[in-house]
């Protein structure tokens, strides 16, 4: 696995939570990003709405930053 993966190594635990009638899948990550929770539901069309829970914070969707090859990116 070492030869075909990516230099850096993402640590995280997946939890599916059922709200609003749609699932969100939450992911807390460990390691070096110990700390950062990424929410994720999946939408038929961008147009549907979405009751979002008041523990999301931030959208990041389209924010490069947070795709998971940026977060297994080395830290320099």
């Amino acid at each position: 696995m070492d030869t075909l993966c990516l230099p850096g190594e993402i640590r995280k635990t997946r939890y599916l939570v059922p709200l609003g009638g749609r699932h969100f899948e939450v992911d807390v990550y460990s390691g070096r990003h110990e700390g950062l929770v990424i929410a994720e539901v999946e939408l038929d069309s961008p147009d549907d709405p979405v009751d979002l829970p008041a523990w999301v914070v931030e959208e990041v969707t389209g924010d490069p930053r947070w795709t998971n090859a940026a977060l297994s990116e080395p830290v320099v």
